[in-house]
C-alpha cells in the first residue's frame, strides 16, 4: 500500500503522518488464509438451512490500524472527518482524532481503528484492493481455538473471550498485532473490538445476499434464541445483536475492521 505525501503547513500533521508512513512500512497486515468449511447461523427459521458452506478465502491477520486508515483518509480527502458527508458517517466519525490528518494520543498509530462507518470501511477495503468479509466468513474465522481449527472446546479461547466482554470499553486500544494468534494465524478476531461485516444487517445468511431479502427479521425478538442453533454461545449473540442495531452510517467507540480477499483462481499462476 503507498500513497503520495501531501503537503503540509502544521509540523504535528506532518510528523503524525511521517509516522504512519513508517508504521505502515513495518506494520502491512498479512493475509491468512482460511480453508473452505461450513457456517451454521446462530439464529435461522425453520426453512433455512442448518449448515452454509464457505469458500476458502484470506484474511487480515490484524484489525485495520490507525495508521492504515490515516493513509486512506491522506489519499482520500472525502473521507477525512471535517470533509465526510453526513450521509455516509454520523456525527462521532473518528471523533476520537485529534485533527482530520492527526490521530493523536487516543488514536495509537498501531491501534485498530474504531469510530468508523460500515461504507468508510468498504471505501477502504476497496482502496485497498480488499472487501469486508461477509458474516458467515467472519463467523467461520472466528470459529477457531488457538491451537486447533474448532475453537468450541478450546478452555483458554473462552477465557480470554469472556475476560473481554467483561472488560469496559479502554480509553486507548492496545497494539493490533498485541494479542495471541488463533489456529490460522489471525489476531485479535476477540479481545479487541467488534468489527464491521459487509452483511451486516441482514438477520441470517444464506450465502447470497440477494436471497436474504425474505428472510424472517421476527427472529431478532426477545424469543429469537428460542430457534438458536447454540443457546449457550452468549458471545454469538452479542455479535448478532449488535449487528442488527446497526445503520450503515453507525460509529461507535469499539466498532473497527478488518479486510478481507478472494482466494486467487488455481490457473492464475504458471
Amino acid at each position: 500500500m503507498s500513497f503520495r505525501m501531501p503537503i503540509v503547513r502544521c509540523g504535528l500533521t506532518a510528523l503524525a503522518l511521517a509516522s504512519a508512513v513508517k508504521v505502515l512500512a513495518e506494520d502491512t497486515a498479512a493475509l491468512r488464509l482460511i480453508p473452505a468449511g461450513t457456517y451454521e447461523p446462530l439464529l435461522r427459521s425453520s426453512q433455512d438451512p442448518a449448515r452454509i458452506p464457505v469458500a476458502a478465502f484470506l484474511l487480515d491477520e490484524r484489525p485495520v490500524t490507525n495508521a492504515d486508515f490515516l493513509a486512506f483518509v491522506t489519499a482520500n480527502p472525502k473521507w477525512r472527518r471535517s470533509l465526510v458527508s453526513r450521509l455516509f458517517a454520523d456525527t462521532s466519525y473518528l471523533q476520537h482524532w485529534s485533527a482530520d490528518l492527526e490521530p493523536g494520543p487516543a488514536a495509537p498509530l498501531r491501534a485498530p481503528v474504531v469510530q468508523v462507518s460500515w461504507f468508510a470501511a468498504r471505501a477502504y477495503a476497496r482502496w485497498a484492493g480488499k472487501r469486508l468479509p461477509t458474516t458467515a466468513e467472519w463467523e467461520l474465522a472466528a470459529a477457531a481455538g488457538y491451537d486447533r481449527p474448532d475453537g468450541r472446546n478450546d478452555a483458554a479461547l473462552k477465557r480470554d473471550l469472556y475476560a473481554w466482554l467483561a472488560r469496559p470499553v479502554p480509553a486507548v486500544f492496545a497494539d493490533a498485532t498485541s494479542l495471541r494468534p488463533d489456529f490460522h494465524g489471525i489476531r485479535g478476531l476477540h479481545g479487541l473490538v467488534w468489527e464491521w461485516v459487509d452483511d451486516f444487517n441482514t438477520a441470517m445468511v444464506t450465502g447470497e445476499s440477494r436471497a436474504d431479502t425474505t428472510l424472517d427479521r421476527n427472529l431478532f425478538c426477545g424469543a429469537g434464541s428460542a430457534g438458536a442453533s447454540d443457546t449457550t454461545d452468549y458471545a454469538a449473540f452479542m455479535r448478532a445483536a449488535l449487528r442488527a442495531s446497526l445503520k450503515a452510517d453507525n460509529t461507535t467507540t469499539s466498532l473497527g475492521f478488518r479486510c478481507a480477499r478472494d482466494t486467487a483462481p488455481l490457473n492464475a499462476f504458471p
